[in-house]
């Protein structure tokens, strides 16, 4: 029996979806799991040290290490109308903005990534967990915030205003969803156990799916936000017909994204392929 270490975070979406394949759920013969939730920057940090065999990842991540681990084609956040936006205490503008210190979730986020590819002068950062940043911007450490997860659905009654949606500008600008994060597996197991991985991932959403309620109180242990209808909402967002599989149209996305950063310098060039088949 080979173990494997899986890293994903304590987000609805993710408890959701690999909650059968580490419950014993899904038939994966020949493998285990150890599984290690962090928050997504965590789990970005730890897959460049090459520290996990199997990870969900930030899209930009993924741009620094596609030398070393390959994107699975299930499990993954991608879709429309799920993409981070830029809130502030008080009503402006990006423009107004530039120059300006606006927290984010993380340096090899994607949400940090189309920020970055919105325009210029968004680089003074200040890097604090997701859950933190409106708390950050309500003790004035930083002028506006990206936000991410579960924060969407709660800014509004905590007193912010939103800025941008930087998904909404993706969608606008490329006419494709938006890439969040993927499941990532180190080129070195081989194939035929990234693609049995692959295929397990698919089996554990499509349980999660026909048994929907199951999962709640793994999901509730290990949520920011515990009311029922945030938990809901977030599943309902992040998770798809592109977590089941990309599809022609996600990995268009996934292309799009890595192309764009490599014109602007965001990420290195690579040429490995995105998948391995």
């Amino acid at each position: 029996m080979k173990t494997l270490s899986l890293g994903y975070s304590p987000c609805p979406n993710d408890t959701y979806i690999f909650y059968a394949l580490t419950h014993g759920k899904v038939e994966m013969p020949g493998f285990s799991f150890i599984e290690r939730l962090e928050d997504v920057e965590t789990l970005n940090q730890l897959a460049l040290g090459s520290q996990l065999d199997l990870t969900k990842i930030s899209y930009h991540a993924f741009g620094h290490l596609r030398d070393q681990y390959s994107l699975l084609r299930s499990g993954g956040a991608l879709g429309r109308g799920c993409g981070p936006l830029v809130i502030a205490p008080e009503a402006t503008d990006m423009h107004a903005l530039r120059g300006r210190r606006i927290a984010i979730p993380g340096k090899l986020t994607t949400a940090n990534l189309l920020l970055q590819l919105y325009g210029a002068g968004y680089e003074d950062l200040l890097v604090v967990p997701f859950d933190q940043i409106m708390p950050a911007l309500k003790r004035g450490e930083a002028d506006a915030g990206v936000i991410i997860h579960e924060s969407r659905f709660t800014y509004l009654e905590s007193g912010f205003h939103e800025v941008i949606d930087l998904g909404r500008w993706w969608e606008t600008d490329t006419g494709l969803p938006i890439p969040l994060g993927g499941i990532l597996a180190r080129r070195a197991l081989g194939s035929a156990t990234i693609q049995a991985v692959d295929r397990a991932i698919r089996a554990s959403l499509d349980y999660a799916l026909q048994h929907p309620k199951e999962p709640r109180t793994y999901i509730r242990e290990h949520a920011q936000e515990l009311d029922d209808q945030v938990i809901d909402a977030h599943i309902d967002l992040y998770v798809n017909d592109f977590s089941l599989d990309l599809r022609e149209q996600g990995v268009a996305a996934v292309e799009t994204l890595m192309n764009r950063a490599e014109e602007r310098g965001l990420i290195p060039k690579c040429n490995e392929p995105l998948f391995i088949d």
